[in-house]
């Protein structure tokens, strides 16, 4: 039941004191001519309308969330209490520097932890989720060919598996998106890429956009090989790190060859992902495009001072703004904890726990479903191919996963990659225990059972949630996008 249809006419909330100043209206030309229709409600029925919605809520506190792609993993509380301290809460962009050195001090400290991780030179925070990342770091490509006169280079090579955001975010740069095929193994032809480089239309290439390990979960064995491919015809490398958490502590986009990178803080370092935000996009690179990052970056000189003291200066050739100010501040302080809190140590065992526990589950569930390109060993996630499933019981991916929900699982991401016709992506994470996944592999191998025995269950799951199988074709088409009131 809708807040509005709860509301009743008088009633309300009295939770402000009197107004201890002087009122002054607005200009009658500037007043609202209808009242706002606003619900009314006691404080106690608002409380419990909204208590029962977050029971009606799934996240990865009330079960298992294995979203592939994204990263669902649990946010450790002790970086909300961080985040929250006055010092870092109760603070203004605008003030002077020196009385918010230690926010300084928070994004320089996270400015050479990513660096470190991911083998480059300086970041920027500006960005503020992973798409905006990714214009971000065209615009540093764009703005390297620029200086050097390539002016001709507007062509941007994405797989065809990679995430839908790529090519836009390309499009967005000004660029012109040349799409690459995926060998059998799933991961990038390397002969059509090198002959794609090698033709005339090598001179017009900005450069690439690659997700290691891709969308499928494969870490693609020829990532040298590729980066060569695309610098020797003069373009440069933009790396996707929204499957960082893989390989966090074992490789370096760096190392491979990688000249740009963004991050997603709000997934492989722990800050609440979900519900629209915030999210935090940073950007890293090597030093050749460091002097276009946007914003400003910290450095130890004050120069407006004249003090050793940590200040903020722009890149000699900043290609602007990306965002006010210094981007999603808390999200970073959030991250920085994280890295901190795990350490050295801690990094690496926590992809490494991500990719055993993604093997661990692939390997109890092939046979009974198949497996998309059918890796020996999988990188954080894996991609389940239904076609078999959906040819010989008529159950789809689309029954599968509303079954999942009728057993407290959260689906795994449907229909990608696109190469996939019935895809399912599942992403386990480090965080969950080995009886977890157990109860999530017994839980698939009952539905694909059921798909068999009893498929008319699962064309009518799920029925034990609060909105039972909808009609998503009619949703799409037709969606009730506000309420409509009684006239």
């Amino acid at each position: 039941m809708l807040v509005f249809e709860k509301s009743r006419p008088g009633r309300g909330i009295s939770a402000l004191p009197a107004c201890d100043v002087d009122v002054r209206m607005p200009e009658e030309k500037d007043l609202r001519q209808l009242p706002l229709r606003l619900p009314e409600m006691a404080e106690v029925d608002l409380s419990r309308h909204y208590t029962e919605l977050a029971k009606k809520a799934h996240g990865v506190n009330d079960g298992f969330y294995p979203l592939g792609s994204c990263t669902m993993k649990y946010n450790p509380r002790v970086n909300e209490a961080i985040a929250a301290l006055p010092g870092f809460t109760q603070i203004h962009p605008l003030q002077p520097l020196r009385t918010a050195q230690g926010c300084l001090q928070v994004l320089k400290e996270a400015e050479q932890a990513l660096a470190e991780i991911t083998g480059m030179k300086n970041f920027t925070f500006q960005p503020a989720a992973g798409a905006h990342g990714e214009f971000t770091g065209l615009l540093l490509i764009k703005a390297y060919h620029l200086a050097n006169g390539d002016t001709q280079r507007t062509k941007v090579i994405v797989p065809d598996s990679a995430h839908g955001t790529n090519p836009a975010s390309a499009v967005m740069a000004g660029m012109e998106v040349i799409n690459v095929d995926s060998d059998d193994s799933g991961c990038v032809d390397v002969d059509k890429l090198r002959e794609l480089c090698e033709s005339d239309e090598g001179q017009r290439i900005a450069g690439l956009m690659l997700t290691n390990p891709n969308t499928a979960g494969l870490f693609d064995p020829n990532i040298r090989q590729i980066t060569d491919i695309i610098h020797g015809c003069g373009g440069q490398c933009y790396y996707d790190g929204a499957n960082l958490n893989a390989i966090m502590g074992w490789t370096r986009p760096g190392d491979m060859g990688f000249d740009c990178v963004h991050l997603n803080l709000h997934k492989t370092f722990s800050t609440p992902h979900g519900g629209g935000g915030p999210g935090s996009g940073p950007v890293g690179c090597k030093e050749h495009l460091a002097k276009f990052l946007p914003g400003v970056g910290v450095t130890d000189h004050d120069a407006h001072a004249n003090v050793d003291r940590l200040s903020f200066a722009k890149a000699e050739a900043s290609l602007g703004e990306m965002k006010n100010f210094y981007g999603n501040f808390l999200v970073v302080v959030k991250a920085l904890a994280y890295i901190k809190m795990l350490g050295k140590e801690g990094i690496p065992q926590a992809s490494g726990n991500a990719v055993l526990n993604a093997n661990y589950m692939m390997n109890k569930l092939r046979g009974a479903y198949d497996m998309a390109f059918d890796p020996a060993i999988c990188m954080h996630e894996f991609v389940m191919d239904l076609s078999r499933q959906a040819k010989e019981t008529g159950v789809t991916a689309m029954d599968i996963a509303k079954g999942l929900l009728d057993r407290g699982i959260h689906p795994p991401t449907m229909y990608f990659p696109l190469t996939v016709h019935e895809a399912l992506m599942a992403e386990p994470c480090e965080t969950e225990s080995r009886e977890t996944l157990d109860m999530a592999i017994d839980v698939f191998l009952e539905l694909n059972d059921l798909a068999y025995n009893d498929p008319e269950k699962l064309h009518e799951a799920p029925v034990n949630t609060p909105v039972t199988r909808l009609d998503e074709v009619n949703a799409a088409r037709h969606p009730v996008l506000k309420y409509a009131f009684e006239e």
